[in-house]
């Protein structure tokens, strides 16, 4: 039977994963309470089942202890039970986001219990407040640290889309491909409206001629092939390529090593319409064969802003 339990920030798009799962033949389970985990296990998994493929919802509640899932995942481990570990994750930008999007409560938001000391007795007491979303989040990413370092899969959902993720789960659990946690995500962009607030590498490619001076080029990006053809036709298009895949070579299982699980890579020209287009979709297409990281792109600028 392959085991997968999906957990993960509250807003990362578990339940999401979970359809996906769903879609794909898992029978899936979202919500069980950690006392009833590993039963529930014991009771599926039978030499008569019928069930091969099995996914389990793991949430974040503010009145379960996870120290106690995390103790019980141990067990079943020490015990010879094979599961894997689906973490989901975003940045906290965008959860804030999400939840303000769906007006939903985030489960550590509502009340949090904290220590104070009695000025009568000298001990130790509790109360509960109310706390901020920026608050619980935080602390759930604090409850959860341990789990996300055990995991064998990490998908940062910030800037995936729903279409994206699909295609890298089947990757994962359809394909059985080898997956190593780093999503990379390519993004062209024109300088003049300023370098993408998210990028962690940026390559300037305004040292190529421009087509955006040629008459008949001007008004087409670079998803055109006649853009396409007049940039890549100087050299210099091609050894930057070259430079470029041979450095992120080096550097991919480096990051992987290190723990990096995103990897957003900018590509810019003047107007990121036609240079950063070109460069960014032959990049795309170059790192593809690299399966073992999910890779998307995205083209931030390719059509006109009017401001």
């Amino acid at each position: 039977m392959r085991f997968v339990i999906v957990t993960g920030m509250s807003g990362g798009g578990k339940r999401t994963a979970l359809k996906m799962l769903e879609d794909i033949g898992f029978y899936c389970v979202d919500n069980l309470p950690v006392p009833l985990l590993e039963n529930f296990f014991e009771l599926i998994v039978t030499p008569n089942s019928e069930i091969s493929k099995l996914a389990l919802g793991l949430d974040v509640r503010a009145d379960q202890n996870f120290k106690e899932a995390e103790d019980i995942l141990k067990k079943m481990k020490d015990n010879g039970y094979s599961y894997e570990l689906l973490f989901m994750d975003a940045s906290d930008a965008v959860l804030i986001k999400r939840y303000k999007e769906s007006r939903r409560i985030h489960p550590l938001a509502m009340t949090a219990s904290f220590g104070v000391m009695s000025q009568t007795d000298d001990q130790d007491t509790h109360q509960t407040a109310a706390v901020s979303l920026e608050d619980g989040i935080k602390e759930e990413r604090k409850i959860l640290k341990n789990v996300k370092k055990k995991a064998d899969y990490i998908f940062d959902t910030s800037n995936l889309l729903t279409r994206e993720l699909k295609e890298e789960l089947d990757k994962i659990f359809v394909q059985n491909e080898e997956y190593h946690n780093l999503m990379i995500r390519i993004i062209s962009f024109g300088f003049k409206y300023g370098i993408p607030a998210d990028a962690d590498m940026v390559f300037d490619v305004r040292f190529l001629p421009n087509p955006f001076y040629i008459d008949e080029l001007k008004h087409l990006t670079g998803n055109d092939k006649a853009v396409q053809d007049y940039v890549m036709n100087y050299p210099e298009a091609g050894e930057f390529l070259d430079k470029l895949c041979d450095m992120f070579s080096f550097l991919l299982p480096n990051y992987v090593k290190e723990g990096k699980h995103q990897l957003v890579i900018g590509i810019g020209c003047t107007g990121g319409k036609h240079r950063s287009v070109t460069l960014a979709n032959e990049l795309f297409r170059r790192m593809k064969d690299k399966r073992k990281y999910g890779l998307t792109i995205t083209h931030r600028d390719q059509y006109e802003k009017n401001f």
